[in-house]
This record gives C-alpha cells, structure tokens and sequence, in this order.
C-alpha cells in the first residue's frame, strides 16, 4: 500500500469512513459532505503522506478533524430559518443585483473604505476562502467575516443611493454565497 492512486484509495476506505462519518454526523447529508472533504483534503494534500501504510489513519484522522471544525462553526454561525430572520435582510430590488454594469461595480466598490473594499474584492472577485484571505490580510477569520458581512452592506448601499441605468450595456455579476468557500462552477 505505499503509492495509491487516487480511484484504489476511495475504493478502498469510502465505506468505512462513510460509517465513520454517519456515526458522527448522524444524518446522511453531512456524512455524505464529511466523506467526499475528506477525500478532498487528500488530493490536495495527500503526496505529502511520507508513508502510505499511513493512509487509513490519515485519512480518518483528517475526516475527525474535519467534523470538529464544522461543529465548532456551527456553534459559533448557528444555521437559522430564513422565515425567522427575513425582517433582518436588507432591501434590494432584484434588478439592482443581477444587473450591474462592471463600471457601476468597481465605482461603487471605490467608494467604500479599503478596509471593506479588500475583503470583498479577494473574496467576490478573486474567489479566496475566509482563511486565503486572513493569510492576506493578515487578520483573524472572524474579523474577514465581519468586514464582509459590513462591506456588502456597505456595497449593496452604494447601490441603493446610485441612480438605475437603462443602459444596453449591461452585464450579469451573480453574487456567490458568502460560505468560505470559492465557487467554481
């Protein structure tokens, strides 16, 4: 078992971690996403594995590792019901988020103060992770979370305060979900 491809690894070990995964999440979903993280973290960064008779253990340990960090989000960023929370989201008219001409979006970005303006940039627009850009920024986590959290609100009031254009130019910008993660599809 010293050098394993990709394919023979998850041949290998899914259906025990899976049932790993199931005994710490407790609903499919999440042992399903734990599982398929897992294997993840491995084609990224399993070469660096000196020993592959090593792997199950990495692999489990990694997958353990992995349910901690998603507790620990949890804990800290409850899930909520949208229906509980709608009084608290702001107001935008849908056309003010689908179409935005890109000489609005980077006039409404300039506006805004560089202490949000970086965060949002690196994050809608660069397409790094709440950690890629703490690493930038040299700043904790919680504090890029803050700062995008404000400067879309910060952002999204530029808009709101900029005139409506009825230009022909103008070009779909979708806004990806704020989860940490890059969208790449």
């Amino acid at each position: 078992m010293h050098s394993l491809d990709f394919e023979e690894l998850v041949d290998r070990f899914y259906p025990m971690l899976y049932r790993f995964a199931l005994s710490l999440a407790r609903n499919e979903a999440d042992a399903c996403d734990l599982t398929q993280e897992t294997f993840s973290i491995w084609a990224t960064k399993g070469h660096l594995l000196r020993d592959g008779s090593k792997a199950k253990s990495w692999l489990f340990t990694t997958l353990y590792r992995e349910f901690i960090s998603n507790r620990r989000r949890e804990m800290r960023w409850p899930k909520e019901e949208l229906s509980d929370v709608e009084h608290e989201l702001p107001c935008a008219m849908p056309e003010t988020v689908d179409c935005l001409e890109s000489s609005q979006v980077m006039e409404a970005l300039q506006s805004i103060d560089e202490t949000f303006r970086a965060p949002l940039v690196l994050f809608y627009l660069q397409e790094h992770s709440y950690e890629e850009i703490a690493h930038i920024l040299e700043i904790p986590i919680g504090t890029v979370m803050s700062r995008l959290s404000r400067g879309k609100q910060k952002l999204q009031q530029a808009f709101l305060r900029r005139p409506a254009r009825t230009d022909s130019n103008i070009i779909r910008m979708p806004m990806r979900k704020a989860t940490g993660e890059p969208s790449h599809g």
